[in-house]
């Protein structure tokens, strides 16, 4: 992705183009595959690959702006960790608990044949399916 895709990524969904937010974009969305990722993951990530030090807050702040604009897709695992993941479109994981990691799943691998009717006054926003991994 280049540096002007990213600057005009952040403009278009009303996020100012910081040095912080640009860098950070840049490392997030400059890559081929998916990326998932906790906030204390991607710090230490960042520390390793970027020369300029940001604060947890900073990233905190940054990845909580590209969600709320759509950039990011929140993942809850067990209630437990919350994961960021690039890929925004509707998908499946796979959670490895010995390597905490999750990994994609094509929607169209899994098959789901009946759901059960939502509870009155609410409708089913999406399905998704975590499959749990262990050695």
């Amino acid at each position: 992705m280049k540096h002007k895709d990213i600057l005009n990524k952040l403009r278009t969904s009303g996020l100012r183009p910081t040095k912080q937010r640009v860098e950070i974009a840049k490392f997030l969305f400059d890559r081929e595959k998916t990326f998932h990722f906790t906030v204390e993951s991607l710090n230490k990530l960042l520390l390793k690959k970027i020369t300029t030090k940001f604060a947890l807050a900073t990233i905190y702040n940054t990845i909580h702006a590209f969600k709320k604009a759509g950039h990011l897709n929140k993942v809850e695992v067990r209630g437990k960790r919350s994961y960021f993941d690039t890929n925004i479109t509707n998908h499946h994981h796979f959670y490895d608990s010995d390597t905490s990691e999750l990994i994609d799943i094509d929607v169209k691998d899994v098959i789901i044949q009946k759901l059960p009717k939502a509870p009155n006054g609410k409708k089913i926003k999406n399905v998704e399916v975590f499959i749990n991994l262990k050695n």
